[in-house]
């Protein structure tokens, strides 16, 4: 779970009539964070202050969740959280705090609400260290996968997580799966779908249901600046890539956003395979 990693928060917002919902992980003091966007559709908020050569070194949260560009609004209500117990960038007005959102699209199910301000402050409110509640819950309320198949091969998706632990390194892993493609759970599926899409048998968007999108939160215990972030964050995506066939299509919005809080010292290639492992192994248990 997310919050294996110390210090980390996660809480929920779900709306079950709406198909709909936000996940927020709280950040300990001194976490940093990078991201990396590698879908063709993103929804996302402050992803560009994460590159390495951009001023601001900290993240205070990262939010999750449903509703598309809609969505994003929850940011807000993660932002008052946190400026009401002073989290965020000292300015002469005040604490501004860093909250990387990323949305994906569940507007097709459910009915037409989305998260707003509100819910993200409720979410940031119900956040614990207690082991986190995975499946339709969350900003994985209203996920589906498989759908690049048509509308009538799509399946519930939904929130996955994962821990990795070598000796005293943490990395841990949790995502809304909302894809346009199929969980691979053993390493066929690839295959499989290189012959469909060859043979014409299947085409990608092919039903009306084509707006997917897997956002994700990697995290670990790691000392690492905002360029180790990234490749962390390149990290998840590869364990995206190895899980859901097909991954960052150009009807996917699939971004990660992976955050380091410190304390522990480890060479930064194994934090990347091991990030990669992690994605991998929370995705295939779905």
């Amino acid at each position: 779970m997310l919050t294996d990693v110390p210090g980390i928060r996660v809480g929920h917002w779900t709306d079950g009539s709406a198909r709909t919902g936000c996940t927020v992980a709280l950040l300990p003091e001194g976490a940093v964070g990078s991201a990396e966007v590698r879908g063709g559709a993103p929804a996302s908020r402050e992803l560009a202050l994460l590159a390495p050569e951009r001023t601001v070194q900290r993240v205070d949260a990262v939010l999750l969740t449903g509703g598309s560009a809609f969505g994003l609004a929850a940011a807000d209500g993660v932002m008052r959280y946190c400026r009401e117990r002073g989290f965020g960038v000292i300015t002469p007005a005040g604490a501004v705090p860093i909250v990387p959102t990323l949305a994906l699209f569940d507007l097709a199910v459910g009915e037409p609400r989305t998260p707003g301000p509100a819910e993200g402050y409720a979410a940031c409110e119900a956040a614990s260290t207690d082991a986190v509640a995975l499946g339709l819950l969350g900003a994985g309320t209203g996920a589906t996968i498989g759908k690049w198949r048509g509308a009538t091969a799509a399946r519930p998706g939904g929130l996955a997580g994962a821990t990795l632990r070598i000796d005293d390194l943490i990395v841990s892993a949790l995502l809304a799966v909302n894809a346009m493609g199929d969980v691979d759970r053993d390493g066929s599926a690839t295959w499989r779908a290189m012959e469909d899409l060859a043979a014409g048998r299947v085409a990608v968007g092919g039903g009306p249901l084509v707006e997917s999108t897997t956002v994700g939160i990697v995290a670990t215990n790691a000392r690492l600046d905002k360029s180790g972030c990234l490749l962390l964050a390149q990290g998840a995506h590869d364990g995206l890539s190895r899980s859901v066939v097909p991954a960052h299509t150009r009807l996917d919005g699939d971004a990660m956003v992976a955050v380091a809080t410190g304390g522990v010292e480890a060479g930064l290639d194994i934090v990347r395979m091991v990030a990669a492992a992690a994605v991998e192994r929370a995705v295939r248990a779905l």
